[in-house]
């Protein structure tokens, strides 16, 4: 069971950091057995995250962590949002966190001060931006027992979440707040996560909330890694609606991850339901346009219709024809 593994790892992380780092069962036993735990739990709930554990990179950390990713928004800890668990070794504890990378508020504005105020600010903004979850968590300050940099932005980018004690932990109350916690993450991701609301509709070009988050979280799909390449590979490397291809019209010869095309979410926005739990499918949800197509096809009234963006096209080159 996820809490048992989890609360060895709280019980035995200071025993067990006196040793070797270099081949340790134990840091095996974490990225390893406990992340395995932690997928298993998935598989019974309607989510699509990637799941990572780690003790540290060639050192132990001082706060080892488990966290969940939805591949949407980051597939790492360093950015985006994610649902993390965070050991402090010092109490034996468990933190359930609702969390942030800390990565590009320290670009801009250093590891300081400043920086982890940032971050605390955008904690709050994201508790507010579901806070039928937010408010059944506890939203006060965490402690992680150390005062490294690494644990200092986890204490900053928290925003909400809950704390068990390795020695008396409630199973029942344990598997309910991952549940709930999950799902508050989902519906961060279909909010539209950190962004501003006015940001989100001036992208969206719409003054509707619930448009503008369909479209941001379409958007998303469309950028995320685990998508682009996969439907570039699958639908061809020119565009569905002009026909444009980077490698013959523009002797285009990079990797195709960086190709001058664009995904398109074809599912209409409109479908586009917050909780739905299967998002896109590769590839028949797709269509891969060159960035002019995809525009215009952002325009119609239905954004899946190839055949309109098409029949606009070849009025152009009828008109062109006459003018000749």
């Amino acid at each position: 069971m996820l809490h048992e593994y989890l609360s060895r790892l709280a019980r035995d992380y200071v025993y067990e950091r006196a040793k070797n780092f270099s081949g340790s069962n134990f840091g095996n036993f974490v990225r390893h057995d406990v992340a395995l735990e932690a997928k298993k739990r998935l598989v019974f709930l309607p989510y699509e995250l990637e799941v990572k554990a780690s003790v540290g990179q060639s050192r132990w950390a001082a706060v080892p962590w488990l966290a969940f990713f939805d591949p949407l928004v980051t597939d790492t800890a360093t950015r985006g949002y994610y649902v993390v668990y965070l050991i402090n070794a010092q109490t034996e504890e468990i933190v359930l966190s609702m969390n942030q990378g800390t990565t590009e508020v320290y670009r801009e504005f250093g590891e300081t001060e400043k920086g982890r105020e940032i971050l605390a600010r955008r904690a709050v903004d994201i508790a507010e931006r579901v806070p039928e979850f937010s408010e059944r968590f506890d939203r006060s300050s965490i402690d992680l027992g150390s005062n490294e940099k690494l644990p200092a932005g986890y204490v900053a980018g928290h925003s909400f979440g809950r704390v068990y004690h390795a020695g008396s932990l409630d199973p029942d109350l344990f598997n309910e707040d991952l549940e709930m916690m999950l799902g508050a993450y989902k519906a961060l991701v279909d909010r539209g996560g950190r962004t501003p609301v006015d940001t989100m509709m001036e992208e969206a070009e719409s003054t509707d909330i619930i448009e503008t988050r369909k479209y941001v979280l379409s958007r998303r799909i469309e950028r995320a890694k685990n998508v682009r390449v996969r439907v570039l590979e699958r639908r061809g490397l020119k565009c569905e609606g002009c026909g444009l291809s980077p490698i013959e019209h523009y002797r285009y010869e990079g990797p195709i991850k960086s190709i001058p095309l664009d995904v398109h979410h074809a599912k209409p926005i409109r479908e586009l339901s917050e909780g739905e739990s299967r998002r896109y499918k590769i590839p028949d949800d797709f269509l891969v346009l060159c960035p002019t197509c995809h525009r215009v096809i952002h325009k119609q009234n239905d954004e899946s219709d190839l055949e309109e963006l098409k029949r606009g096209i070849g009025f152009l080159h009828a008109k062109k024809i006459n003018w000749v």
